[in-house]
């Protein structure tokens, strides 16, 4: 049986389906086009009302892909509004989350498949074949209440999912080959259990790398500003690089007025005093961030807020998002609505920005030595997140410490 597997949204939808796609690959099923497959399995998305009309067209492109192949839908949109994909087709199949493994163990003990998976020879173990970094999901759910935010609905309450589990997929993802671990999640800063929060859970994960002797790291994606304490800084100072000195700290706004109406649980200047607690720690710490520019009665000024704390920030990259209405979200109940072309002349103006950010910071990194994860085509993924050439003779998967070169273009991490 073939099948194919649509990503759509963050990190933690495609740690999920990168799950649900090694579980396949490993009862036999063989990783094909759309047009090939006989399964397409869609991770959906609704964080937004732009996230919502992209799943809704990559379930209508897969269902005209072939006119056989069961759509297998599952994640936030379907969450949300089962109903209407349900009604779209026949073929649709809407499944939650915790089910896709249960149902594809179930197809693949078929009789008309297991005679066929029987013949084949895949030779494929249930661990993705092809990642040299690989996230395990530690967390999910959010207790947060963003008003453009509909997520917390779609997951439900934060919860933190059990350390034993987590420990047992890093083994796995190290005996595959995988030399950069990323801890993700919906609401990664809530994860707490009887031994605490994530520093606990990272000087676990750093002995069990020690004890198995892989050259490996970890790196932790994007984290809400309140999450971030003193113990998780001083880990990440002192193991030099092990713990990637990158975070991922969305901003939303440099207005705390803006912030303030988004439900966001700090302001301008608590972000700007985390920025100056960690560079105060780890002084060659790389910072990225997501904002959202045209949230609804956002003025020139708070924009102009925006742009003079991401330059304080200095960070690497900035991932820049115009508002998007999500229905069913107090944001988009609201009458002060900014109009696109404004939405879209700040974006521009921020993206710009981000640009001339991400070229200094490692224009400020070239000639220094930083631990880079090779991945093949002649790239490596840095420790501060820049994708920058590495020599022919480093092996796809190898972690080598190299002096920055002087690179003329990035490629987007």
């Amino acid at each position: 049986m073939n099948f194919a597997a649509v990503n759509l949204g963050c990190k933690v939808n495609h740690v999920e389906l990168e799950e649900f796609s090694a579980a396949a690959l490993g009862h036999g099923f063989r990783l094909s086009t759309q047009t090939d497959a006989d399964l397409i399995l869609i991770n959906t998305c609704t964080v937004t009302g732009e996230a919502e009309r992209k799943t809704r067209k990559a379930v209508n492109r897969a269902l005209a892909a072939n006119d056989h192949a069961t759509v297998l839908l599952t994640g936030c949109s379907v969450a949300i509004n089962p109903d209407y994909y349900e009604a779209l087709s026949p073929r649709v199949l809407v499944l939650g989350k915790p089910q896709v493994p249960t149902y594809l163990e179930e197809l693949a003990s078929t009789p008309a498949y297991a005679h066929e998976a029987a013949q084949a020879e895949t030779g494929v173990s249930g661990t993705s074949p092809f990642r040299t970094r690989s996230g395990i999901r530690v967390q999910d759910g959010c207790d947060n209440a963003c008003t453009y935010c509909i997520v917390h609905t779609a997951r439900g309450h934060a919860v933190s999912l059990p350390r034993e589990g987590i420990l047992s997929q890093a083994i796995t993802l190290l005996e595959g080959g995988t030399r950069e671990i990323v801890l993700t999640g919906i609401n990664l800063g809530s994860y707490h259990d009887e031994r605490g929060g994530l520093a606990p859970l990272l000087e676990d994960l750093l002995a069990l790398t020690d004890r198995y002797a892989y050259a490996t790291r970890f790196r932790l994606s994007s984290i809400e500003p309140a999450d971030i304490d003193d113990d998780l800084i001083a880990l990440m100072a002192r193991e030099a690089g092990r713990v990637c000195r990158h975070v991922h700290i969305p901003l939303q706004s440099g207005s705390s007025k803006v912030l303030a109406e988004m439900n966001r649980h700090y302001t301008a200047e608590d972000f700007a005093n985390l920025v100056s607690r960690l560079r105060s720690a780890m002084p060659n710490i790389s910072l990225s961030t997501d904002i959202i520019v045209g949230f609804p009665g956002e003025t020139e000024a708070d924009f102009a807020q925006t742009l003079a704390l991401s330059r304080a920030c200095a960070f690497s990259k900035i991932h820049v998002f115009p508002y998007s209405m999500r229905a069913g979200t107090p944001a988009a109940a609201r009458t002060d609505q900014i109009p696109p072309q404004v939405k879209q002349a700040r974006a521009k103006e921020l993206r710009a920005l981000s640009d001339e950010l991400r070229a200094a910071d490692y224009a400020a990194r070239v000639g220094t030595a930083e631990l880079v994860l090779a991945e093949g085509n002649g790239y490596g993924m840095t420790e501060s997140y820049h994708h920058i050439p590495v020599p022919a003779s480093i092996a796809a998967g190898e972690l080598v410490p190299l002096v920055l070169p002087v690179i003329e273009c990035f490629t987007e991490a």
